[in-house]
């Protein structure tokens, strides 16, 4: 497959399914261009792996669908409404979340309290009123929400650590915190930026438990960057993969995996034992966007 017949190829998913849809995102840092007329589109419930060496694309592309960066070109839709010129917090509103390369759990609040904030937007109903009065349907709110809490942190497997402060957590769970943080409130479309990067063997475990329930339960379409192809293959519906901006491919994992381009991009690694931790390759993630705690 080459790159201009995968673009040539792609068709937006059904009206009643289409979640997400990108047409022809490009993005120039000056003189570079980091996206080049990029597309692809999610159906409700799908997981869709992204993929591609060093410098592909693939945070800049996530920076443009949360808006954090607006696009030089191109169009993105999310559950039938342009969202190109939408800011972080509008899109947080219509059921976007995202996790980061690097964590951005809040490190002195507990793990709880940190689950917790992603519900406080919705507020309590009454306005400072009720904040003094304390009105029955604020305390029914706030056993609500202390109810969301606690089933996402059983959820996580994060129950034992809910009263520890974030900060003090190992790479590996604090990235389970953030996670919970980012589901609690059920999303629509929820974008996963390394979420493997520093978890063990039963955490990645659980972390692709997580996503496939999330899926089923929810028809949350998820958008799965991770330098761990393997993992990417065994959760994905289907994977894009970027090379140097542009699309180099896109379809089932089985066709990822077979297709001599993709391998050629990866300097001739098998997909499936392609290296797991690389550092980083894109600008540094904004922890001022609000979709990472909401």
């Amino acid at each position: 497959m080459t790159a201009t017949s995968e673009q040539e190829k792609h068709v937006p998913a059904p009206g009643d399914d289409l979640v997400l849809d990108i047409t022809d995102v490009t993005v120039r840092f000056g003189g570079i261009v980091a996206l080049a007329g990029v597309s692809f589109s999610a159906r409700r419930g799908e997981v869709l792996g992204v993929i591609g060496p060093n410098g592909a694309g693939k945070t800049t592309m996530f920076d443009v669908v949360s808006g954090v960066r607006a696009p030089n070109e191109g169009k993105i839709v999310l559950a039938g409404k342009d969202i190109t010129n939408a800011s972080s917090t509008q899109r947080a509103r219509l059921g976007l979340r995202r996790t980061f390369q690097r964590v951005q759990a809040f490190g002195w609040l507990s793990v709880e309290d940190n689950v917790l904030a992603a519900l406080e937007w919705r507020g309590g109903g009454g306005g400072f009123v009720a904040d003094l009065a304390y009105f029955p349907t604020r305390r029914r709110r706030e056993t609500e929400r202390r109810q969301k809490v606690d089933a996402v942190l059983e959820r996580c497997g994060l129950t034992p650590v809910r009263r520890e402060l974030a900060g003090s957590l190992p790479i590996g769970v604090a990235r389970m915190v953030e996670l919970a943080r980012a589901i609690v409130d059920e999303p629509r479309l929820l974008l996963l930026d390394e979420p493997a990067s520093g978890l063990d063997e039963t955490e990645t475990e659980r972390l692709g438990a997580v996503i496939q329930s999330l899926r089923r339960d929810s028809d949350c379409v998820v958008l799965l960057v991770e330098h761990n192809a393997g993992f990417v293959m065994e959760q994905s519906d289907r994977v894009v993969v970027l090379n140097l901006g542009t699309k180099l491919a896109e379809g089932l994992p089985e066709e990822i995996q077979h297709n001599q381009a993709v391998r050629d991009a990866y300097l001739g690694e098998t997909l499936d034992t392609a290296p797991a931790d690389e550092p980083a390759d894109e600008p540094a993630d904004d922890p001022s966007d609000p979709t990472s705690a909401e």
